[in-house]
């Protein structure tokens, strides 16, 4: 159904007159009728009759003109929902816990009046799909992994390197250690069952295996990282990695202990994923406050693989 046709219908129905209708539609009184006709016939009904006063609603005429107006008002709202700047912005964090979700949330508390739609998935190729068909506006990864390199239209920008953390239970060896160095790591079961083969994150533990000589597990399934602690608390011989940033919280009875680790600290690269041309005010927003707030990477004494240096 022709939109305009059915906007020139309401205007013609409230004010009585096709002369006056296309004076403030500011088009000719010969193109109101013919939009008015060609609803007609598109309806098969007459929707006017021609009075000595101008135009009458016909009685299907007076049927049709709440509907109408309710037409117009879901076409407006239509266009309201993609018109630049109106919609939230939506940007995936890939899970609720980790650091990418608490930068997310610092960005909330410093500019509440962004509209935020949060997101989560987990594998980077789906997001960077999702970033170029535009189902989402931008996503946290590490990025430039080894043999896959960004579409042209995607741009990134590293924002974060997130320290990462021994986590043991009371009775581990190394529970008691203020730090450990990466060569004290040596010879330690590190279980990490969440570790998907293909995906940044698998990359970036097979070359911290592979350059420190470490021993990382990911057998078995991934419950979450409840189950995790759950394991490693009661388990003397386990240990796993964690960000600093990622939020936990478990029983006072475990004991679990958050060990800093040195000599190098490895450190987990975060980068922002956008589309080159999108046009969302907000996305400009949050990458300049990312801008503003970030650490800065590459420090000295820490570790990432040299796919990430590269960069």
């Amino acid at each position: 159904m022709d939109l305009d046709a059915v906007r020139t219908f309401v205007v013609a129905a409230e004010v009585g007159q096709f002369q006056e209708t296309a004076a403030e539609l500011a088009v000719t009184q010969q193109a109101v009728s013919k939009r008015i006709a060609a609803l007609e016939r598109a309806l098969g009904v007459r929707l006017f009759t021609r009075t000595p006063r101008g135009a009458e609603l016909t009685i299907d005429g007076q049927a049709f003109l709440p509907h109408a107006r309710e037409l117009l008002r879901v076409a407006e709202r239509a266009v309201a929902s993609v018109r630049v700047g109106s919609r939230p912005l939506r940007v995936d964090v890939i899970a609720s816990r980790g650091a990418a979700s608490g930068l997310m949330r610092d960005f909330h508390r410093a500019y509440p009046e962004v509209e935020l739609d949060v997101v989560m998935l987990h594998d980077i190729e789906a997001a960077v799909c999702a970033i170029r068909s535009g189902v989402i506006d931008a996503t946290f990864r590490a990025v430039a992994m080894p043999g896959r390199s960004l579409p042209e239209d995607v741009e990134s920008v590293r924002v974060l390197d997130e320290s990462l953390q021994l986590f043991t239970g009371p009775a581990h060896a190394l529970a008691d250690a203020r730090s450990v160095t990466m060569a004290q790591l040596v010879g330690h079961r590190i279980w990490m069952p969440g570790i998907v083969p293909g995906t940044e994150w698998g990359a970036y533990y097979d070359d911290l295996v592979a350059a420190f000589g470490l021993t990382i597990e990911a057998t078995g399934p991934n419950f979450g990282s409840d189950a995790l602690l759950d394991t490693v608390a009661d388990t003397p011989a386990l240990a796993t990695f964690m960000g600093e940033r990622t939020r936990l919280v478990w029983p006072a009875g475990y004991g679990l202990r958050r060990i800093p680790v040195t000599d190098p600290e490895p450190v987990y690269p975060h980068s922002l994923l956008w589309r080159r041309d999108n046009p969302h005010p907000a996305l400009a927003t949050l990458r300049a406050y990312l801008a503003a707030t970030s650490a800065g990477h590459g420090a000295a004494g820490t570790w990432v693989p040299e796919w990430v240096i590269r960069r």
